[in-house]
């Protein structure tokens, strides 16, 4: 867990989860592990915070009000300000199709939420900063 630790030190992350019981637990892990959390329960809200805030990584639900985790996706891959931002997406959506999809927009990850620990979330985390910095 040391390194962990080192390599999420300080780092900026954008929780988009819609479920407060799950996006409450990550956003605390996270910030327990050292990292800037900011934590977002609907869609409209990511691009303005991922521009202004320029995060580390987002992890990203599909299911959420207002526009599609896919769609939130698409849009921050098209945004020249936020297109190399890493982007984990954790979602019950296990379908091949919408796997796919996911990796299709950019994204740098897929975690279906059955078949995941939090411990996992974090390890793909670290993974994925760590795959950044390289």
């Amino acid at each position: 867990m040391i390194e962990q630790i080192k390599s999420l030190k300080d780092k900026k992350i954008i929780v988009v989860e819609d479920d407060k019981l799950l996006g409450g637990l990550l956003s605390k892990i996270l910030i327990n592990e050292g990292c800037n959390v900011r934590y977002i329960e609907s869609g409209p809200p990511v691009l303005a915070s991922a521009e202004a805030e320029k995060p580390d990584l987002i992890l990203l639900d599909l299911l959420l009000p207002g526009i599609s985790g896919f769609g939130v996706l698409d849009s921050l891959k098209k945004n020249v300000m936020t297109k190399d931002v890493p982007v984990i997406i954790i979602s019950c959506l296990g379908e091949e199709s919408d796997i796919e999809k996911g990796f299709s927009l950019g994204a740098a990850s897929y975690l279906i939420k059955a078949t995941v620990t939090v411990d996992g979330i974090i390890k793909e985390v670290s993974r994925i900063l760590q795959q950044a910095k390289e």
